[in-house]
């Protein structure tokens, strides 16, 4: 457990107790290796809940929250942290975990992804485990109740079961989806073909209205593993057939933290084979720190667009689209 009084502040420990913003690059190098780092939660029930460490800018005790007007359900006011005014969400409240204790969580995570910040309140902070991704799989489709905010499932060594939230459905749920405006359609967009991959079903929601704003045909996968499978099958199918493989895709599109393989390690497997050249590779991530955009750039991206901006994911693809359809 982490030793916290009310002054400490937690920036991700390991069991030598060092600093995880002391450790970033090695922390980094995890996402090639298809390995990430779970901080492990309660939320006062019987479950234990992770989130990606590198979603985790610190740890500390509940704060005083000031309460406000007009907030979402589940957000439970406003504190100010180093000069910056955030909104504080009761995870439990808005996982609809009725089981859960009514006080407030003991322990606060502050988050960051997708250009924000939220508090996340949960009852307790236990440690940091560090899994393999061909450990984590996707959960069952159930998608009513706290099972619609689980992105993954990965198993501890004593067995019990560790439950990953999905930190954009939290988002999107608490306070809307991102709306999307005006997108000029590609020309010649029929012609054109879009692999994406997300294991995150809101975002796999919002990239497909980007993408069919475009005009382009999709076809997408929900784990990286999956999509590596589908993907080779495609290249099989056009050297057999003595077709071109851009007959089928374009530009694939690969989120960066996902079950079974990562987006790194997807993309190396992409880049490495010769039945890909001339297909860009573009990284939509909620992971949008300059290392994590270090980590995709050493792995071949073309491009790394953090999560949620659609104009900028647009304008990303529209000149690899056209160049990649006219090659």
């Amino acid at each position: 457990m982490f030793a916290m009084n009310s002054t400490q502040t937690y920036a991700g420990t390991n069991s030598n107790g060092n600093s995880l913003l002391e450790n970033v690059d090695a922390r980094t190098k995890l996402a090639g290796s298809n390995r990430m780092e779970i901080l492990l939660f309660s939320l006062g029930t019987h479950e234990t809940f992770g989130i990606n460490v590198f979603k985790v800018r610190e740890v500390s005790q509940t704060p005083s929250i000031t309460k406000a007007p007009n907030m979402p359900g589940g957000v439970e006011g406003l504190i100010s942290l180093r000069g910056n005014v955030i909104p504080v969400l009761s995870l439990s409240k808005v996982m609809n975990l009725a089981d859960a204790p009514t006080t407030r969580g003991g322990s606060m995570m502050v988050t960051e992804y997708s250009k924000r910040t939220l508090g996340f309140l949960v009852h307790g902070v236990d440690r940091i485990i560090r899994v393999e991704w061909d450990k984590v799989r996707a959960p069952d489709s159930v998608t009513t109740g706290s099972h619609a905010y689980i992105t993954a499932i990965t198993e501890l060594p004593n067995g019990k079961l560790v439950s990953i939230v999905d930190v954009e459905q939290i988002m999107a749920n608490t306070f809307g989806e991102a709306v999307i405006g005006q997108i000029e359609r590609v020309h010649d967009a029929e012609n054109m073909n879009v692999f994406f991959v997300d294991d995150s079903a809101i975002a796999r929601k919002k990239i497909a209205e980007v993408l069919d704003k475009l005009g382009v045909k999709h076809k997408h996968a929900q784990n990286g593993l999956e999509a590596w499978t589908r993907l080779s099958g495609m290249a099989a199918h056009a050297q057999q057939t003595g077709q071109s493989l851009r007959d089928e895709v374009n530009l694939i599109l690969v989120d960066a933290e996902m079950p079974e393989m990562d987006g790194y390690v997807l993309t190396k497997n992409i880049k490495s084979d010769a039945r890909f050249t001339g297909i860009p590779v573009v990284m939509h991530s909620s992971l949008s720190s300059e290392a994590n955009r270090a980590m995709g750039k050493s792995v071949g991206v073309d491009a790394y667009v953090a999560k949620f901006d659609a104009d900028a994911l647009a304008e990303t693809m529209r000149p690899m689209l056209i160049k990649s359809a006219r090659d």
